[in-house]
This record gives C-alpha cells, structure tokens and sequence, in this order.
C-alpha cells in the first residue's frame, strides 16, 4: 500500500482530531518546560549553596536555614521526577484509550465509518490510517518526552536525593520500553474497538488490558536478562552492590547447590547453622545498572511483538466482519 494511497484518509483523521492533538502536544511542551524550569531553579540553588561555604554531611552553626532550603529544593526535584515518571506510565493508556474510543469505537458504534467506506476507501485502509497517524506522532512525541526524563534522572543522580534506575515509575519513564509500551496500546486501543464497538467499553477494555501488561512485566522483568552473581566466603560482610535491582541473598553449599532462606530460620547462629548444612560461601544475585539497557530492549522487542499481534487480529477481525 503505498503513501499516497493513505495521503486522504490520514489528513482526514488529523482534521478529525486536531484540537486533541494539539491539546497533547501543547501539554507534553508544557511538561518538557517545567522539567527543565525545576532543573534550573535547582541547579541554581545548589550554586548558591556552594557560594556559603556550608556543607550537607558537615552542618555547622548558622548553615541551618541554608542547608534546609538546599535539601528542600533538591527534594522538590525528586518528587517531580517521581510524578512526572508516573505519567509518563499513564500516558500509553491514554493514547490506547483515545484509539479505542474517540478515534475509532465511536465511528463504529455510530455507524459514520460507513461514509469513509463509500468513498473508495476499504476497510483497511481506513483501519491503516486511523493507526499511522497516531502511532507517528506517539514514536515521535514519547521519544522526546523519554530523552527529556532520561537527561533530568541523569542530572538528579549527583542530588542527595538520588532516583534509582530501576524503581518502576523511573525504569517505564526512559529508554525505548515507554515507546513499545505506547504502541501496545495504540493496538490494543484498536483490536478493543473493532471487537466491542462500543466507545466507553472499548476504552475500558483498553485500560484494563495495559494494566495487565503493566502489572506482567513489572513481574517477570528480573528475568528477561541473566542476573550477577558475587560470591562471599561464610561469615564475611556481604558487599551489597551500589544502584543494583532484584538483590537477593542465599547461601551457596560446596558443590554448589543453593539452601533456602528459611533453612536455618530462627537459628540462634545462622552461619554456624549453615556450616552444618554444608553451607560454605554467601551468595548476592542482582542486576547492575550497566543492565538497564539489555532489559530495556529486550522488554521493548517483547512489547512491539505483542502490538504487531494484536494489529493483525484487529485487520482480521474487521476483514472477516466487513468481507
């Protein structure tokens, strides 16, 4: 099918639609500009803070007012971040669930698709541009708005109130998953429609499918790539790793088989009840930061498979009800 054959509908879909998408672009500017105002006041702040001589970890008398008003700035910063992390996981609903509605449940529950298909233009094509348009502009605006949290997270890593990779509302906030996640419900916005028709259900099917999704993933997540593994000798302090997720400690026997956390529970001595268990080394599994990337793309690939399905079934679904 080529671009000039879905020139007319999709110039349709955007004449239908342009004050949503102006609406959209005009709030993810604003966020994109408020992140940046809450980096500059908090850059600024801690220049000032520099120029007093004080210090955080060594407060001394008359650095009271000016370290609280430090901190306080800095901490403003992290709980924006943590805000803006969470919505930036609601934002794919809200595009799935403006597919799922607006965009095509209420042209099928009322029955105007029928003008489109009068007009040379088959149910396919009509299908094609109500989700290329849509998903252009999603990649588009959601990468940008990605790179944008990805940069304030980066700066917000030298605060003393740091955000962690891994935390879920900052983990679905960077790299290519908030992309693959947008896609998946733009699709699931779109196999919702053409299999309820109706606006309000579809969109409610929508939500509640993502939200599936998004609890699946959270889940499984730690086991999309292998963990790290460091070893301890028994009764040595066990160096917990720096901005490392999905830390979970056991102990290792010689032959290398892992016991349980409950083996000794309760013991008076858990390593002297381990030694008697044929415990002889610590173990810690996580995942580095350095592992963000892998899980990131490896979600990612998972995530546009998924859309892809749910895609087809969607052009079958209409294929075979419109045949």
């Amino acid at each position: 099918m080529s671009t000039l054959a879905l020139r007319g509908p999709a110039r349709v879909v955007v004449l239908q639609h342009r004050r949503t998408l102006w609406i959209t672009g005009a709030l993810a500017l604003t966020g994109i500009v408020l992140m940046g105002v809450a980096w500059w006041v908090t850059s600024a702040a801690a220049t000032t803070f520099d120029d007093t001589g004080c210090s955080v970890r060594h407060t001394v008398h008359g650095c009271g007012i000016a370290v609280r008003h430090f901190l306080s700035v800095e901490l403003y910063f992290n709980h924006l971040l943590g805000y803006a992390g969470v919505a930036m996981m609601v934002l794919p609903a809200a595009f799935g669930m403006f597919v799922a509605g607006p965009m095509i449940g209420r042209e099928l529950e009322d029955g105007t698709y029928r003008l489109s298909w009068s007009q040379s233009v088959s149910p396919a094509r009509w299908l094609t541009a109500k989700l290329a348009v849509p998903a252009v502009l999603t990649v588009a605006g959601v990468s940008v708005l990605s790179a944008v949290y990805g940069w304030a997270w980066s700066r917000a890593r030298g605060t003393n109130y740091p955000v962690q990779w891994f935390e879920p509302q900052v983990y679905g906030a960077m790299g290519p998953a908030p992309v693959g996640y947008a896609l998946l419900c733009l699709a699931l916005g779109a196999l919702a429609a053409v299999l309820v028709r109706r606006t309000l259900p579809a969109m409610a099917v929508t939500a509640a499918a993502y939200a599936v999704v998004v609890v699946v993933m959270n889940a499984v997540r730690g086991g999309l790539w292998p963990m790290r593994t460091d070893t301890t000798a028994l009764g040595r302090e066990i160096r917990y790793p720096s901005a490392a997720s999905d830390v979970s400690v056991g102990w290792l026997t010689g032959g290398g088989t892992r016991l349980g956390g409950t083996t000794c529970a309760g013991a008076d001595d858990v390593d002297a009840c381990m030694v008697r268990h044929g415990a002889v080394s610590q173990y810690v599994d996580y995942h580095p930061a350095a592992h963000f990337w892998p899980l990131q793309l490896i979600e990612t690939g998972i995530l546009l498979v998924l859309a892809a399905i749910a895609v087809a079934v969607a052009f079958r679904v209409l294929r075979r009800s419109h045949g």
